[in-house]
């Protein structure tokens, strides 16, 4: 028997989309100031990741779902009370990207599967965006997000794991203790203007969708492990990273992002208390010249 989801994104045939921002200065060092990464990069450049606080979308109003996300949007599939999660995905550096320039980014739907587990019918929708700049291809990534229906409506009693109090115990060489308190995650709502009620409205994210808490950005999870080189050896440049989430964090939870390097490469986690793994990574670098 096939997902009863199916039925919405049958024919649904985005078509390409490209659009064009200015990577301007002021942004990223907002959010070198959310990642506590102030000066880590080097002067002009964007770091790998940190594309996502671009592009922003500022949909009406009433343009938005009772959970604040956007009711419609060109790669979001057309199904009834749409819930979404960003899953993962992977990002590959050509070239860098230059602060204080135009950049365009083509977005192409490779797909969108219907699938079916023990928390119920979803569809897994990736994109591809190819970012450049002065006709140069510097950036593609693959974003994955995960739909469900039923958006606004209450989950009911959700069993979740205590929630972890100290930091994990590691020997891995590079960490960085994630800090995620609620002015946080409201300044990374605010600069990616992801109006998802989850990330900062309490009430919402406890009693409607059954969370403990606030729910920490996927993204800003894994911008925290592409930042981990920066802050332990500056002379690699992170050239590809594939990521998933596997785990919600919740505001205010004892947390670390966790390297290995070996070489060239290295595995990355955001890990708590217990070796539970919120967001697993690996990572690719090149040596800056």
């Amino acid at each position: 028997m096939g997902s009863s989801l199916e039925q919405y994104i049958t024919g649904w045939e985005p078509s390409t989309l490209v659009e064009t921002d200015l990577l301007d200065e002021r942004v990223s060092s907002w959010l070198a100031d959310i990642l506590d990464a102030g000066g880590l990069a080097p002067p002009g450049v964007l770091p790998p990741t940190w594309h996502w606080v671009y592009f922003t979308d500022w949909p009406p109003y009433a343009g938005l779902g009772v959970d604040g996300h956007p009711v419609s949007g060109h790669f979001q599939p057309p199904i009834p009370e749409r819930r979404r999660m960003w899953a993962g995905g992977s990002v590959t550096s050509h070239a860098d990207l230059r602060l204080g320039e135009a950049v365009e980014r083509t977005g192409t739907l490779l797909s969108a599967t219907p699938k079916s587990g023990r928390t119920g019918e979803m569809v897994l929708v990736s994109v591809r965006y190819e970012y450049r700049q002065a006709g140069d291809l510097r950036l593609t990534e693959v974003q994955n997000h995960v739909y469900r229906s039923g958006a606004g409506e209450p989950t009911g009693p959700r069993s979740w794991p205590a929630r972890p109090t100290r930091r994990p115990s590691s020997a891995a060489p590079w960490q960085h203790d994630i800090r995620t308190d609620p002015i946080r995650l409201f300044r990374m709502s605010a600069i990616t203007g992801n109006s998802h009620r989850i990330h900062y409205d309490r009430p919402y994210a406890t009693e409607v969708e059954g969370y403990p808490d606030l729910v920490v950005h996927g993204p800003l999870l894994a911008q925290q492990l592409a930042t981990l080189a920066l802050r332990n050896e500056p002379s690699l440049e992170l050239a590809q990273l594939d990521y998933r989430v596997q785990a919600p964090v919740f505001v205010g939870d004892a947390v670390t992002a966790v390297g290995t390097p070996d070489g060239a490469h290295a595995e990355l986690q955001v890990l708590s208390e217990g070796d539970r793994v919120h967001v697993a990574a690996t990572a690719g670098y090149r040596r800056r010249a």
